[in-house]
């Protein structure tokens, strides 16, 4: 499409985003009431809140990269005003193609104009194709992606089964999920009938979230026969986000699910518990208070961050001159340190709530945890939340004792 050929019929606006100039629905015209949520109302989605989730995959798609050490194909499905895939293919070394696509007709127009507008004609190409149809056809060998990124809005679910067949053995395929009421709790049985697992509403329901949505990932991959491998993942604002390398293969498929579990909680000891099994049996009881188990689950209960992908993130950041820069380091360096530390965490005010005391910091609490002998660390889904091996009544004890401490001085 030529420059001069579009013509929107909406309010339209330039905006710029790591080394991509795009044309995007001008949002304000779309917000008559301070509750509109003016992305899901302009006739092409854009949502400048997702600038996080696009360096972030900018990011994790060129340290993908370096270690296959391949030039890429990409495809991005659902792909709105184009910018993502416009992103990819202007910022990361070694890129082949990429394949966008859109069933929104005003989309694909739009999208068709951004890449011409950055001069990417030939390297990024657009369709106008409902994800799935787009993505089926590549499901046979030689014609698979080496990358494909799903950012739907709501559930990635409907689209993981064609993402999975259109990937090449050993492929990254990354998903958000932006529904957090069923992933968090408020609405369990959406939970269970889109993502095949129980959700549970406590204080660490964000981290629950992705490895609900990773347990998903892993169950619609072992259908084919092929196993993933949870590299990266976080939360942020609204939404989940998780990177899995596939591997082909039936033993794969195998060993991934032996990562699947549930989650035992204890709502009134705020004792916690995993268990490395598919199948429960009921009536589970609290082994600190004797009370009654909720489950959550299953869900992936395995590792959500390959130390040595976020560090290959991490060293690509600086140099890049984003505008958020300094929070991609900060969870990227968040991730590294997580990532053999335990399932759930301790939000230190949900611990002192339980006991009405003060709250102490959480650093004090990781230090303490860590004189007692213990690892101990923070995480990047609560700011205000620390992973440790210790129990629910250990946790509590460090915390009265910080508590104590510091009212007598």
């Amino acid at each position: 499409m030529r420059r001069a050929d579009f013509k929107p019929d909406f309010p339209t606006e330039t905006v710029s985003e790591g080394k991509a100039k795009v044309v995007v629905p001008k949002l304000k015209a779309y917000r008559k009431l301070p509750s509109d949520y003016a992305p899901s109302k302009a006739p092409v989605f854009y949502n400048p809140v997702m600038e996080l989730n696009r360096d972030l995959a900018v990011l994790a798609v060129q340290a993908y990269q370096k270690l296959v050490n391949r030039d890429l194909r990409i495809c991005e499905p659902l792909t709105a005003s184009g910018l993502r895939g416009i992103r990819f293919a202007a910022e990361v070394e070694g890129i082949e193609e990429v394949m966008t696509g859109d069933i929104n007709e005003r989309a694909f127009r739009l999208a068709q104009y951004n890449i011409a507008l950055n001069k990417l004609v030939g390297k990024v190409g657009v369709k106008n194709k409902e994800a799935n149809y787009l993505l089926s056809p590549y499901s046979a060998p030689r014609k698979r992606f080496d990358c494909i990124d799903i950012d739907p809005f709501g559930s990635p679910v409907p689209f993981l089964d064609s993402a999975i067949r259109a990937l090449r053995d050993g492929g990254l395929l990354a998903a958000t999920a932006t529904d957090m009421a069923p992933l968090c709790g408020v609405h369990p049985r959406a939970c269970v009938r889109k993502y095949g697992g129980k959700p549970l509403r406590t204080e660490y329901c964000h981290e629950l979230a992705v490895r609900l949505v990773a347990g998903s990932m892993a169950l619609a991959a072992a259908k084919h026969d092929i196993g993933v491998n949870v590299i990266f993942a976080h939360q942020a604002e609204h939404y989940v986000r998780v990177y899995v390398v596939i591997k082909y293969g039936a033993k794969h498929a195998d060993e991934s699910l032996q990562n699947m579990g549930h989650v035992l909680h204890c709502f009134k000891c705020l004792h916690r518990e995993t268990i490395e099994e598919l199948y429960l049996p009921v009536n589970e009881k609290c082994s600190e208070c004797g009370s009654k188990l909720s489950r959550g689950g299953p869900m992936w209960i395995g590792k959500l961050f390959d130390p040595h992908f976020c560090e290959l993130m991490n060293g690509n950041v600086s140099r890049r001159g984003l505008r958020l820069g300094k929070r991609i380091e900060k969870i990227l360096t968040l991730a590294e340190g997580e990532a053999e530390a335990p399932v759930s965490y301790f939000v230190i005010d949900k611990l002192c709530e339980a006991m009405s005391i003060p709250v102490p910091s959480v650093k004090e609490v990781v230090q303490a945890v860590r004189r007692k002998g213990s690892e101990a660390c923070l995480t990047i889904f609560h700011t205000r939340g620390t992973k440790s091996e210790l129990s629910a009544r250990e946790m509590k004890e460090i915390v009265r004792t910080l508590a104590v401490s510091a009212k007598g001085s």
